[in-house]
């Protein structure tokens, strides 16, 4: 099974009023086909780390290999258009835009992408039905539930077909039972062309990935294998 990721030696530093060292010579492979979960307190590096694999943030050095390709950190326009067609972000606020529709916050990301409005209205309808939201299409945000408005953030990841879905404690403001939908929604979407990466604070949503990792220290720790797929 290849690797879609590959990350080198990887540091991050953040100066304030004093340099601090995040992340610190990490190197790790992601397997397409696999679900990993990165655990850590809140601090260790789990969203500084989405953030650099995401594109949205750069390293202070080390390297970024995706599908055998090094990222550039100073392309920003090629970047851009990798993170639209390739890469599909879940946060634990779900960052809606207030002002729109469920709708057009969906298709809307496939416009980003390069598609025509008539396609991207097609697959937007159409995850909608698939995440059971055909009734909310025409609303807003404000209208919306915590658990809906996630089912709105994954139905937005999903629309370009990315290869790597990356989320940010997705269940972190839910409920336990709103939860375990969202949870149960996200990992159904593996297959064997993609790779979902979540970072939680809660073990029990951890402990379903095929990969549980922990960032101690400023580096990862493999806690345990690929693990066996458990139901609710």
């Amino acid at each position: 099974m290849s690797n879609l990721i590959k990350i080198s030696n990887l540091n991050k530093s953040f100066e304030n009023l004093k340099k601090i060292n995040v992340l610190k010579k990490v190197s790790y492979k992601f397997r397409k086909g696999k679900i990993y979960s990165i655990i850590g307190p809140s601090g260790s590096g789990k969203s500084t780390l989405l953030n650099l694999l995401s594109l949205i943030d750069r390293p202070s050095s080390g390297s970024v290999m995706i599908d055998d390709n090094n990222i550039d950190f100073n392309d920003s326009q090629s970047n851009d258009l990798l993170r639209a067609k390739k890469i599909g972000i879940i946060y634990q606020q779900d960052n809606l835009l207030s002002d729109f529709t469920a709708l057009e916050n969906i298709y809307m990301a496939s416009l980003a992408a390069g598609n025509n409005k008539e396609l991207s209205l097609s697959k937007a309808k159409s995850l909608l039905r698939k995440v059971g939201l055909t009734s909310r299409i025409n609303h807003f945000p404000s209208q919306l539930s915590g658990g809906e408005k996630q089912r709105i953030s994954i139905a937005r990841a999903l629309i370009n077909n990315p290869q790597i879905i990356l989320a940010d404690e997705p269940t972190g403001s839910l409920d336990l039972n709103t939860a375990k939908g969202i949870f149960d929604l996200l990992k159904n979407q593996i297959n064997s062309n993609r790779l979902i990466i979540f970072a939680t604070h809660n073990r029990f949503f951890a402990n379903k990935s095929d990969c549980l990792l922990e960032i101690v220290n400023g580096n990862i720790k493999t806690i345990n294998g690929p693990v066996s797929k458990k139901k609710f």
